[in-house]
């Protein structure tokens, strides 16, 4: 593979800005990179980046899904801060919170709420025909209020080290939020790469008239696909409750929807639905919580931090633009002109 069929790759500039931001870390800091194993945890920036971009990365799988169909999920957000508060007050409830069967229980009914909500999305969408921006725009509003319903205003400190161990926990050496998100991952990857599910979902997301048509079962995949990006916020919302032994119904997950829909499109991942990528849709994620890194690392006053954010954002989608790459950094090919025909009337061309 020559040079410019490597930068014409989908995933190129992503992976070239994720690269470049590690650098600049690198140049502030100059163990960034390092990776130390202390009492048999890995720790180091990059295993931070990691851990904490696990729930972004999570909510942005699901995200990625749902635009493939030509849709978007704004409610994942409120979902995230009803998983966790749900969980919390369950576990509060408990008469022993290191008790693993009553974390479990409380993990289930988290999870089966928000499956719950992510199908009423999906039948919104799919089975009454509401646009997606509005339907999901509804469970943004009411659930941010149902969150904090759940945790009465206030802020749920729980102290259970089984609930502990999901989001700030190790398991062999690794954050566990980072194998929950492998394994998540994995299992995405083979259903829609190995299996024909990625093929429906892209034939929807093209034209969803002529799937149904065509005799596929678009509704259904949308329900589907909906139901799965809840599922995966409200894991998210495990993870970050867990991470801090808290659940805060305001603030958990406040504009995560935004950063997942900026880790879609920036690992290219159209927003008119049809052909995704969920490869890409991990740089992205990564970018992002990099992205939010390099800004604490460099000192950037907390005043200009979404500024930059979205300075940042607004390059690399530029750069990922074959039309302005083109336009703006001259890489368009000339045509060689044709010689001009002679002005001068009195010159005549031979027949």
């Amino acid at each position: 593979m020559n040079a410019a069929a490597v930068i014409r790759h989908r995933l190129f500039w992503p992976a070239a800005v994720l690269v470049l931001l590690l650098a600049a870390n690198v140049f502030f800091t100059p163990g960034f990179l390092s990776v130390e194993l202390k009492d048999g945890h890995l720790y180091g920036s990059l295993i931070d980046i990691a851990r904490f971009g696990a729930p972004l990365i999570l909510v942005a799988t699901g995200m990625t899904l749902v635009i493939a169909t030509g849709g978007i999920d704004l409610s994942v957000g409120s979902v995230v801060a009803i998983s966790g508060a749900l969980a919390c007050l369950w576990i509060t409830g408990l008469d022993d919170q290191q008790s693993t069967a009553g974390v479990l229980t409380a993990v289930g009914i988290a999870l089966g709420l928000a499956l719950f909500l992510g199908l009423c999305n999906g039948i919104l969408v799919a089975g009454i025909g509401i646009q997606p921006i509005i339907a999901t725009l509804i469970l943004m509003v009411a659930g941010r209020g149902l969150a904090q319903l759940i945790t009465d205003g206030q802020i749920l400190t729980v102290n259970s080290a089984p609930y502990k161990l999901i989001g700030g926990g190790y398991w062999l050496t690794l954050p566990f939020g980072v194998l929950i998100v492998a394994a998540v991952l994995a299992i995405t990857a083979f259903l829609t790469r190995r299996m024909a599910l990625g093929l429906l979902l892209e034939s929807v997301g093209g034209n969803a008239t002529a799937s149904r048509l065509a005799g596929i079962r678009s509704r259904g995949l949308i329900v589907t696909v909906y139901a799965f990006c809840a599922l995966c916020a409200g894991i998210a919302g495990l993870m970050i409750s867990s991470n801090v032994s808290s659940a805060d119904g305001n603030n958990a997950g406040l504009w995560i929807e935004l950063d997942a829909i900026l880790a879609v499109v920036i690992g290219g991942t159209s927003l008119a639905g049809g052909r995704f990528s969920l490869g890409g849709t991990v740089l992205g994620a990564l970018v992002i919580q990099t992205l939010t890194t390099t800004i604490y690392t460099i000192g950037i006053p907390p005043e200009t931090t979404l500024l930059f954010k979205a300075l940042v954002v607004v390059a690399v989608c530029l750069l990922q633009s074959s039309a302005f790459r083109e336009k703006v950094l001259n890489r368009r090919r000339r045509r060689p002109q044709s010689a001009p025909a002679s002005a001068d009337p009195k010159v005549k061309v031979p027949a």
